[in-house]
């Protein structure tokens, strides 16, 4: 059997999006599906927001790319806004949340490699994290089904339990560099981390001089009701990793970080072609043009406990499918009782409700934010319906 022009690594389905409308995907046949995924997390103002097509048309008609040996207004404005918007006092721009976390990877092993401590590399990560796909990333993570034929992975990550602060405290030894975490993990199951968890690594982190990293990109640009997951908290990281939603759908990420945080990160340290380009500049102003300011955050909390609120209820029906609600904001996970892949089937393939399964047997709901009483409605009745006719295995 021949080997198909797009390389088999995805296993994909039946659905075949040729275009979107707001919080709707349509097929190459008409059909029709409501879309609870948003490219997983990525299509936070729907298909056919006004303002993010027009900034990128806009764009697209003045200058896309011009790599970054000559000075960047754009990066500048929007790196600007970052800063005025967060902990961080420096932003690299990169393509996507792999490259991100990469960057944030290197400036932390920077940060004590340009003092002179040359031993310290060794990033404490969590189990049952997802950081990315490339080398170091997949590293990152103690996943085997990510590791398997990539072996051998990259030194410097050590793995402990997510949550388990006592477990992180214990694996701090002289080649520790800092943490790397999920303040929400996404793959891994929508499981927030306790306040007790994260604010401890804050403190063994200024206790030890050893970097927070927090990858956000999932949690990040205002899916969890809150511009960033970690305000939710009462922390601030000292580096962070950001794609996602903050381009909109434009393939674009960021790592962020404070100037301490940053020393290490001069001149030749790192770089990359595309990253920046005034396209994905103009993409990511007109996303934080619509979510950066507490009305829409206050809205996506409010449609956040909305659903939370009827989701709990709902579940009660069927206690012998699902076991709980978790998440915050529009970033919720259904914990069932049953692998959640096949309900997830079941609901895209027979009611046009689009899901993403998750780790934790649990189904992630990542609707656009600027969804409406109508999808809600919508989606109820579709869940409804298929909880109602699905015959677990």
């Amino acid at each position: 059997m021949a080997i198909t022009p797009l390389m088999p690594v995805y296993p994909r389905c039946d659905v075949r999006p040729v275009r979107g409308e707001n919080c709707h995907l349509i097929g190459e046949h008409g059909e029709r599906y409501l879309d609870f995924a948003a490219g997983i997390a990525v299509n936070l103002l729907g298909h056919s927001h006004a303002g993010l097509i027009g900034a990128i048309q806009k764009q697209a008609e003045t200058l896309m790319h011009v790599s970054n040996l000559y000075g960047s207004p754009q990066g500048e404005s929007l790196a600007q806004r970052l800063v005025d918007l967060t902990f961080a006092d420096t932003v690299f721009f990169t393509n996507s949340g792999a490259e991100a976390v990469e960057a944030a990877i290197k400036t932390a092993r920077a940060y004590h490699q340009a003092a002179g401590n040359d031993e310290k590399y060794e990033l404490i990560t969590f189990s049952n994290a997802f950081h990315g796909r490339t080398m170091a990333t997949i590293s990152a993570s103690n996943q085997e089904k990510m590791h398997k034929g990539f072996m051998p992975l990259l030194p410097g990550f050590k793995y402990v339990e997510f949550d388990d602060l006592e477990g992180a405290k214990a694996a701090i030894g002289p080649n520790t560099a800092g943490f790397l975490v999920e303040p929400v993990q996404g793959e891994g199951g929508i499981r927030p981390a306790s306040p007790e968890f994260l604010e401890g690594l804050r403190s063994l982190a200024d206790e030890h001089d050893l970097m927070l990293v927090l990858d956000e990109v999932q949690s990040g640009v205002a899916r969890t009701g809150k511009l960033f997951a970690h305000e939710l908290y009462d922390i601030q990281p000292d580096i962070m990793a950001v794609a996602k939603g903050i381009g909109g759908g434009f393939p674009f990420g960021a790592c962020l970080a404070t100037e301490k945080a940053a020393r290490g990160m001069v001149f030749g340290t790192h770089g990359s072609t595309y990253g920046g380009n005034p396209l994905a500049m103009a993409a990511g102003e007109a996303v934080l043009d619509a979510v950066a300011n507490e009305e829409f955050l206050a809205s996506v909390r409010d449609k956040g406990e909305r659903i939370r609120g009827r989701l709990e209820q709902f579940i009660g029906n069927y206690p012998d499918l699902f076991k709980g609600v978790r998440g915050h904001g529009l970033m919720l996970g259904i914990q069932m009782h049953v692998e959640p892949r096949p309900f997830m089937q079941h609901l895209r393939d027979k009611h046009g409700l689009l899901t993403v399964a998750a780790g934790d047997k649990t189904l992630r709901l990542l609707p656009p934010l600027v969804i409406g009483d109508a999808e809600i409605d919508e989606f109820f009745d579709k869940l409804s319906a298929g909880a109602a006719n699905f015959e677990a295995e």
